[in-house]
């Protein structure tokens, strides 16, 4: 019987982690909806564009971005003359890239399609449970002299993105999820800062830095967002 009752205690002790675990995710996930927007505003975003100006070897490379929420994401940058483009959307994806070899569109490869599917998504942590995807709270890691939430967030498709969210302002400052770099899987790690707020309502990171591995780096700063913008989605098309 004592060795029962212990299991027993020990078991309510778990799932009161537990709980307390879960509850303390939801807290942090909605002090950051609210600190982005809130979720009224969240709920009523379809649609986004940013131009950003990428710092990329020396050059500058001006790109556009198109999201049409959950439906389909557009990257399309122009470096040195040569157009890059990589597209997603809920069911494939599709590139071009002249560094590659590959100057007319090509499909994506399946793996490379799952590593950057959830970028369909304008705000993946607000009501990720509907995307699909499951989320966990890692306590806590240093990110420059921040001790921020660390929250990893898994897709439907079994890939896994996680956030370092600041706790002061509940900004997401850093984001590291795995990508394909020239058939080499890598951890691409995107720091944010410089956020401002849209005459939307929504807050945007207009200053960012990719690391890919450490092979490779570059910079970005954001000169233009529109929020709900009309998308014509045969953008998304491989054509």
């Amino acid at each position: 019987m004592k060795i029962l009752k212990g299991c027993l205690l020990g078991l309510t002790a778990l799932l009161s982690f537990a709980n307390v675990n879960a509850q303390t995710l939801d807290e942090i996930i909605a002090k950051h909806t609210e600190a982005i927007g809130g979720k009224e505003k969240l709920s009523g975003i379809t649609s986004i564009r940013m131009e950003t100006i990428m710092h990329i070897m020396d050059n500058d490379a001006p790109t556009t971005t198109v999201i049409l929420n959950g439906k389909g994401y557009r990257y399309e940058s122009d470096f040195n003359g040569q157009k890059f483009i990589q597209v997603y959307t809920d069911k494939s994806g599709w590139a071009v890239n002249p560094m590659a070899g590959a100057e007319a569109p090509q499909a994506m490869p399946d793996e490379q399609y799952k590593a950057g599917q959830d970028q369909i998504y304008i705000t993946p942590l607000f009501d990720y449970a509907s995307h699909g995807s499951k989320a966990e709270l890692l306590g806590k890691e240093k990110v420059g002299g921040v001790d921020a939430y660390k929250i990893k967030v898994t897709g439907s498709n079994n890939i896994a993105t996680t956030y370092y969210l600041d706790p002061t302002t509940y900004y997401v400052i850093q984001s590291v999820r795995k990508a394909d770099m020239m058939g080499q899987p890598v951890d691409v790690t995107t720091t944010y800062s410089d956020f401002k707020k849209t005459d939307y309502g929504l807050v945007v990171p207009q200053a960012m830095a990719l690391d890919f591995g450490g092979q490779f780096s570059m910079t970005g700063k954001v000169t233009k967002v529109e929020v709900n913008p009309p998308v014509d989605a045969t953008v998304f098309d491989m054509k």
